[in-house]
Order: C-alpha cells, then structure tokens, then sequence
C-alpha cells in the first residue's frame, strides 16, 4: 500500500508518527518502508511484532513503540508544535521543501522554528571551517551579503565560524537565512550561537532539524545534517576548509544530489585552503566573485515581479525553475495576490511553459 499524496493528516496520525520518529533504529527508509507496509503510521504502531520483523526491522524498534518515553516524548512534541512560530513538515505534505523530496533519504519529518515559508525559496548553501581565519570570516560574510542582497536564501549549519558569520550577514543586510541543525531544536549546539539562532527565528528566517526535540550533539547526526543542507539548496559554496573539514562532506553530498558545488581558492600555503583546491581539482567552480556563481545560476536570483518581464524570464517560471510550488507558495514567494498568481499560472500553462502535477506547478523544460 502506498501513501496518498497530501493526503490530511489527523490528529492521532499526528501522534503516531512522531512516535515511530522517536524509535531507536528508526531512519528515513525504514520509516518509509513502515507507512508503505502499513498504509500509516497509526496501523504501523498497533501492527503486531511479528509484521515488524517480517519487514527485517530491529526487535528493539517493535519493543520500543509503546513504551512510556516513547509516548511521552510525542505528547511533548504536539505541544511544542501548539505554539504559532514552532511547526512540522512531512515528507508526504504539500509544505514539504520540494528540492529536499528530491533526495534519496530526505527526513520524513523536520521540525521549524520561525518561517517555513521560506524554504521554497531559491537557497544557496554557505559552509566552511568552525575554526577560520579572518580573512576567512570576512570572505563569507561579504558573499553572503551579496548573495542575500541578489535574492538568495542563505543557508548553513549555525557552527562556528563560516556558518555563523554567513548567517548574521545575511540577517545584516535584511536577507533571509536558515540554519540547520545537527541536533533536537531544544538542546542547540553550539551554545554560543543561540543568540543568533534567536535573532534569525525573530526576523523572519528559520532554523530547523529532522531530530527529535531533545536530541542531543553526536557525531553521527552531523554528516546527517549536511545532507540536508545541500538537499534544500541549489548550491554549495565553500568557503575556507581543511581536506578533513566536515564542509567537503557537505559538498560531496551536493554534487551526488546534482547540485552545484563551488570553491574559494586560498593561499598554498594556509592549510584552511586545502580543502578547496581539492575541490576545485575534482570539478567544484572556482569562484573568485559573486558572478562566478550567479552566472550558473542566471535567472533564479531575484527580479522585479512585473507583469512587463519579458516572457523567457516571467518571474512566476523563474520560481518554478527553482522548485516546484503551489499557487499558493508561490503567491507568498512573489508577492503576488493570489488571483493573480492562479490568472498568470493559467497563461503559462495554456503556453505550455508551465503545468499542475498532484497540487504543485512545475515549469515545463522545452
């Protein structure tokens, strides 16, 4: 049995799957293979043991299922979800990010402080050391000020170091960012980030993690988390990393989910440049200035809504480029009324440059 597409979720369905979240063992394919088994997460908690293991799935996940930390650790998340700014997307919804569906193993649940909305918009990754040089700090906080000005989300782990300085230079420059985490959003790693985190959640941006609430630092949740980093964007720029820095991961991940994956070359001599040059001799776009980037990326960085756009960059087709959207996605990512966005969306598809598939718009490539 498959899920239906978008299909509404009740409450107790709710319920069930932040349950099966929280079961040791229990990751994005085996989740999937339980609500593809079960037909939903509520018949897959009451199935018996012995279906469980029929599907190869750990004794410890069918036992852990009913326990009281189990239960208690969903209950806890619903309430956390009854606060305004405080969300929950789901692989098989509409608000899911729709560039981060596309990945082989995209978390079937992320849970959203601040604004989801932003997640449909067009995202560039930022990483690099938690340890940079200044040169280094000031190299990514002026990309990320310019990236941000020409329309990008920017889009990082909130480490130290390059994380964080491109993050508070997007928010500098009153641009959108988002910060993903390696850990549940109620135990924040590193500390001495919080602030910033709070500042990003407060004007509009967001910052979100596939972890239970309380998930705590383990090596093992950070490669995990730069998957999704890369998953969300449309590309990775890397900034200054060793050959050992957990950045290269984030750009190994990128070019097998098909994203760009650009470099800046350093000294020979500082060690923090390594991991770039290596990147750049395995095919990573060596970027020198912003138009490095925006040149293979033409036409998704911001441009002015107007009806006058000529008709190959119609601002509508632009965002569809991107990803796909909702009509209406794409009213809150344009600015557009919705009437309008659903009279221009009705144009583009009589055109044949556009079409409807299962809720979302997608732009046809001729």
């Amino acid at each position: 049995m498959s899920l239906s597409a978008f299909a509404p979720v009740s409450p107790a369905e709710l319920e069930a799957r932040l349950r099966l979240h929280r079961l040791p063992e229990i990751g994005p394919a085996r989740f999937r293979k339980l609500l593809e088994a079960f037909g939903s997460a509520s018949k897959a908690i009451s199935a018996p043991a012995s279906a469980w293991r029929s599907l190869g799935l750990p004794l410890a996940c069918a036992e852990a299922r009913r326990s009281s930390e189990i239960r208690d650790g969903a209950s806890h998340a619903l309430a956390w979800l009854e606060r305004p700014d405080q969300h929950l997307l789901m692989w098989d919804q509409s608000e899911y990010p729709a560039l981060l569906a596309e990945i082989s193993d995209a978390p079937p649940l992320l849970f959203v402080a601040g604004d989801p909305g932003i997640l449909e918009k067009p995202q560039l990754a930022m990483v690099g050391s938690r340890r940079a040089s200044r040169p280094g700090m000031d190299t990514a906080a002026a990309f990320s000020r310019s990236l941000a000005g020409a329309g990008f989300v920017i889009t990082s782990g909130l480490a130290l170091g390059i994380d964080a300085a491109a993050h508070q230079a997007a928010l500098d420059v009153g641009g959108r960012t988002v910060g993903v985490l390696g850990t549940g959003l109620e135990k924040f790693y590193p500390q001495r980030n919080r602030r910033l985190a709070d500042a990003m959640i407060a004007s509009g941006s967001a910052v979100l993690s596939e972890f239970p609430l309380d998930a705590g630092p383990t090596a093992s949740n950070f490669p995990r988390r730069n998957r999704i980093i890369s998953g969300l964007s449309l590309g990775v720029l890397v900034v200054e990393a060793s050959v050992a820095s957990g950045s290269l991961i984030t750009a190994r991940l990128a070019a097998e989910q098909g994203r760009e994956v650009y470099a800046i070359p350093g000294s020979i001599h500082h060690p923090g440049a390594k991991g770039c040059h290596q990147l750049i001799r395995d095919g990573a776009v060596l970027v020198e200035t912003i138009e490095h980037i925006l040149e293979a990326l033409r036409g998704w960085q911001q441009l002015p809504l107007s009806t006058a756009t000529p008709a190959v960059t119609h601002p509508l087709l632009i965002l569809l480029h991107a990803a796909p959207h909702t009509s209406e996605a794409l009213s809150v990512t344009s600015g557009w009324a919705l009437p309008k966005v659903l009279a221009a969306l009705t144009e583009l598809e009589m055109d044949g440059r556009a079409v409807c598939e299962s809720g979302r718009w997608f732009a046809r490539v001729s």
